[in-house]
């Protein structure tokens, strides 16, 4: 390309970001100084170049989609990106699975579109292989674990985690007609627990685990529950939240023993180095215990696993 053309470039660039109408005429006479004058372009194609740097000063004039603006100023200013990625299991109901439809839904999952939109920012769901949540989140390839979380003292080691948002216990299922009926008697069965889970954990440090025959492990809840209405199991251990609104579907079908294999308390976990995200986090869900929101969810969601 020639010098002259490249300067005329060079220059209707500068006009297109220009805040005046001026530098358009400015422009027009340099560029006819340089390239009309050896006739390199017909005046009409001269015309046709500064309509068009006209318009594209008009189009960077536009101004942006109002709720994006709104939604990124407030995540921008509270230190938070655009969009925030929430890894979870999509086959743990009712805190997440997919519905009839295959549209990802679940108690947690409302929990999180409200703190996202009071927080201004984006919640993107993404369904992960639960067995490898922290490697998932300290890989950078989600930015929350929002799915029924358990707090432990070894996951804090790798992850850091928001207030408890709701407490949970590792009970114990059994078929309607299982002669089962108390945990002491599941010396000499095999017992499932979702690999994973801290129903493992819970089992495992229980001095009744010795006693059991096999623990066995499977890639979710779901898949063990149907195992133990088929026989292959003796009884599941499983969270609370979980247990109940599975058993509520089927009534008549499973039974929930008194005695279970601890307490424990759900977290949502965040990577260590992301402190801002953490507090704001704690902070709205703080506000939507406040307003009562939380609860309006929560009652969505568990209303008719608690009659």
């Amino acid at each position: 390309m020639k010098a002259n053309v490249r300067v005329g470039i060079r220059l209707f660039a500068d006009a297109a970001s220009s805040d005046s109408v001026y530098h358009s005429i400015f422009l027009s006479r340099i560029f006819t100084k340089h390239v009309m004058n050896r006739r390199l372009f017909s005046v009409r194609t001269l015309m046709t170049s500064v309509a068009a740097a006209a318009l594209l000063w008009g189009c960077s004039k536009s101004a942006p989609d109002a709720p994006a603006a709104a939604g990124s100023a407030a995540s921008a200013a509270a230190g938070l990106p655009a969009k925030i990625v929430v890894g979870l299991d999509d086959n743990f109901p009712p805190m997440g699975f997919r519905d009839e439809k295959g549209e990802l839904v679940g108690y947690d999952l409302d929990l999180a579109r409200e703190a996202g939109k009071r927080m201004g920012v984006e919640m993107e769901f993404k369904p992960i292989d639960w067995s490898a949540k922290e490697a998932e989140l300290n890989g950078k390839r989600v930015d929350l674990l929002w799915n029924g979380m358990t707090i432990t003292e070894e996951r804090k080691k790798n992850v850091n985690f928001t207030k408890p948002y709701m407490q949970n216990q590792q009970i114990v299922i059994v078929t309607e007609k299982s002669p089962i009926q108390a945990k002491a008697e599941l010396a000499g069965k095999v017992v499932g627990v979702q690999d994973g889970s801290t129903a493992v954990e819970a089992v495992q440090k229980d001095p009744l685990a010795k006693d059991i025959k096999e623990l066995k492990k499977f890639g979710d809840n779901v898949a063990a529950l149907m195992d133990l209405t088929t026989g292959r199991l003796d009884a599941v251990v499983v969270d609370e939240v979980v247990g109940r609104y599975y058993t509520s579907k089927k009534p008549g079908e499973y039974r929930v023993l008194a005695d279970n294999f601890g307490s424990e308390d759900y977290g949502v976990a965040v990577r260590k180095d992301d402190a801002e995200l953490l507090t704001k986090l704690d902070q709205t869900l703080d506000a939507m215990v406040a307003d009562g929101s939380a609860k309006t969810i929560y009652d969505k969601w568990f209303a008719e696993a608690k009659q």
